[in-house]
């Protein structure tokens, strides 16, 4: 019985991680331009992407995390996005510091 309930489990647990990870889109690279409403990245293959920003945007910064500042040009970001008539808004803005 273990034998048939083991690849059931394992199905269950790889479906709920898939569906837990949203419907955005995720957008790596280094910041080129960053101002009050938008956020530019090159991504690792030379694109740049243009990003929205709102107030409802969040930014977490990866060597501290309880800290307010803000990414910066040259700084390496994860943003995570939604789409809203084919715009990338940002939700969540993970970035490290240039070193």
């Amino acid at each position: 019985m273990f034998h048939r309930l083991l690849p059931t489990i394992i199905f269950l647990c790889t479906a709920t991680m898939a569906f837990a990870h949203g419907e955005g889109q995720h957008v790596l690279g280094t910041v080129t331009t960053i101002d009050q409403q938008r956020l530019e990245i090159k991504t690792q293959k030379g694109a740049l992407v243009e990003v929205e920003l709102n107030k409802q945007t969040r930014f977490k910064d990866k060597g501290n995390p309880n800290g307010t500042t803000l990414p910066a040009v040259g700084d390496r970001v994860v943003v995570e996005t939604v789409e809203d008539n084919n715009v990338l808004i940002a939700t969540e803005v993970q970035f490290s510091v240039a070193k």
